[in-house]
């Protein structure tokens, strides 16, 4: 990865959409992105997923995927179908990871450095 400047990664692969549209120009490809600097994940962002049934058949991939390699399930949001079912408008989203942006400004090693408490007592 480039280490002067950000570097986008885009076009994940269908399979690794998680909570993301599927593009309608190329069905192999997710809506999703991810912003790295010197190493680092910044930025996570993607065009959100608001059909229903579709996020159920994810969901229930998953946990057979899991299943199959003796994993155990995950169980299934029904908060978030439900939800989606009386309708959501399109939208997206991006998470930023504040910590890291302070941990890179600082120079510091690790984000243990730079958070207040440890995640133990989050």
């Amino acid at each position: 990865m480039v280490k002067k400047k950000p570097t986008f990664v885009y076009h994940f692969p269908a399979s690794q959409a998680s909570l993301a549209q599927i593009s309608t120009e190329d069905h192999r490809v997710a809506e999703r992105f991810e912003v790295y600097y010197k190493g680092i994940e910044l930025a996570n962002g993607f065009h959100e997923l608001t059909d229903a049934r579709e996020q159920q058949q994810r969901f229930e991939q998953d946990n057979r995927k899991r299943a199959a390699r003796g994993l155990p399930q995950h169980p299934i949001d029904q908060n978030l179908i439900d939800a989606l079912k009386v309708g959501m408008p399109d939208c997206s989203g991006v998470a930023l990871g504040v910590d890291r942006l302070v941990m890179l400004a600082l120079g510091a090693e690790t984000l243990a450095e730079v958070i207040a408490f440890s995640v133990d007592r989050a």
